[in-house]
């Protein structure tokens, strides 16, 4: 019978081994183990397996100490020369290039048209599920997990119908533990699959922050597996349901090389992008604005097809100044700019946060000298933040004012609408498009 280390070597798979022992030494060197009562340790040192079974061999002369002190040497002797080995590698060079090239697992992306010129009238939501089950369709490989996204379809009914057309085996409810459904994620990736991962609120990710941010954030990075999965984040606020199920989370994970976000604001990026994350063997946080679900609705593709992820699309032209935004805040400024005919402004809607537009916002600060970025996040260490800074060291030759920003503020989110109102930046927008113009 083969041991389990030979068996993970011809057969290389997940296994958990429990091993019921007890730690006879500091976690690390410097902590000692002062604090462990020393009849523990007695009474466990007196159960140590490897030396109860040495004194077995030798009780029954199987060996001897001859045997045991020359073993000992030639144990010795082999880490000391593997040492002796390994301490004679030179650093590597430093390579830049080579390093930032090696975040994201190699892939091509390739936008896909749509087969036909069929077309509806979708929501944002059916444009989500639309895109979901296409996929789903597409790649055999692909496993949906999150809770209740079998039978019951979701909290917001995005896979209902999915179980009785694709099977339980590929619409999979978890446990309440979104760790454990990441990791399973990670799992399936290394098995060669596809996996999407529904939070059934992006608030919850904290659950799971560790196995995104450590895990498939970096998995590639460190050992290059790719990790072929896609996070749904249900997000945002509008719906008066409080700080635990209305939250921005985007740039928590903004600032973590290795993964990309995309955040559609209509329901042709929101089919588009999803299908795109899908293809895409790196892991995507896809968030997906809860207020727009039924409140958006748009003539679409019926077809498959895919929005480029990393590209801007610009919404509205004009050379007074810049809206850069994304979300719901392309909808905050298209309505507040309807309200300022003498206002003409260039809104750019991001469509993808990590990797972003450098060159579309580039544009836009050439085009227009002047730029707002607006976020629905609160304000300090948002997305805006990092572009305003860009934007200050790559173009500020370019600025007639300084770089604005306008986000929610910077508390929580309250229950109550008219605090909620007064929390989200579209109440202070159009004050702060005059502040800059006036500038």
């Amino acid at each position: 019978v083969l041991s389990l280390a030979e068996q993970i070597r011809n057969n290389p798979r997940p296994v958990l081994l429990e091993c019921i022992t007890f730690r006879m030494r500091g976690h690390e060197e410097a902590s000692g183990t002062k604090y462990v009562p020393k009849e523990l340790m007695e009474t466990w040192a007196s159960k140590d397996p490897v030396e109860n079974y040495e004194k077995y061999l030798l009780d029954e002369k199987v060996i001897d100490q001859i045997y045991i002190d020359s073993t000992r040497k030639e144990i010795k002797k082999k880490i000391e020369d593997g040492l002796e080995i390994a301490f004679q590698e030179t650093h590597p060079i430093a390579d830049t290039a080579l390093e930032e090239k090696d975040v994201y697992a190699p892939f091509t992306q390739v936008v896909i048209a749509p087969s036909s010129e069929k077309k509806s009238e979708k929501r944002f939501i059916d444009a989500i599920s639309d895109g979901l089950r296409q996929s789903m369709e597409r790649f055999d490989n692909l496993v949906l997990m999150g809770q209740d996204i079998a039978e019951y379809g979701g909290v917001f009914k995005i896979t209902e119908g999915f179980v009785e057309k694709f099977g339980k085996a590929r619409v999979r409810n978890t446990p309440l533990c979104e760790a454990a459904i990441v990791g399973t994620s990670l799992g399936l990736s290394v098995k060669g699959m596809k996996a999407m991962v529904e939070m059934q609120f992006a608030d919850f990710v904290t659950e799971g922050f560790n196995q995104i941010v450590n895990n498939l954030a970096k998995t590639h990075w460190r050992w290059g597996q790719a990790a072929d999965v896609v996070v749904r984040m249900p997000t945002g606020a509008g719906t008066a349901a409080g700080p635990f199920h209305s939250q921005s989370n985007e740039a928590w994970f903004f600032h973590t090389p290795g993964l990309k976000i995309v955040y559609p604001s209509n329901p042709y990026d929101a089919k588009g992008l999803l299908c795109a994350a899908l293809e895409d063997p790196n892991p995507v946080m896809y968030f997906e604005h809860k207020l727009m679900y039924r409140s958006l609705k748009d003539t679409i593709p019926d077809d498959y097809y895919t929005v480029e992820i990393g590209k801007a699309k610009i919404i509205r032209e004009g050379s007074d100044l810049s809206i850069i935004t994304y979300g719901m805040g392309v909808h905050w400024a298209t309505e507040i700019l309807d309200t300022m005919p003498n206002v003409n402004a260039t809104l750019l809607d991001l469509r993808t946060l990590l990797p972003w537009d450098h060159e579309a916002i580039l544009d836009a600060v050439k085009k227009t000298n002047r730029v707002l970025i607006l976020h629905e996040d609160t304000l300090t260490g948002g997305v805006g933040a990092e572009i305003a800074a860009w934007i200050s060291e790559h173009a500020f030759q370019y600025l007639d004012a300084p770089v604005m920003r306008e986000a929610s503020l910077d508390t929580a989110i309250p229950f109550a609408p008219t605090l909620e109102t007064n929390f989200l930046p579209k109440i202070r927008l159009k004050k702060k498009i005059e502040s800059l113009l006036e500038y």
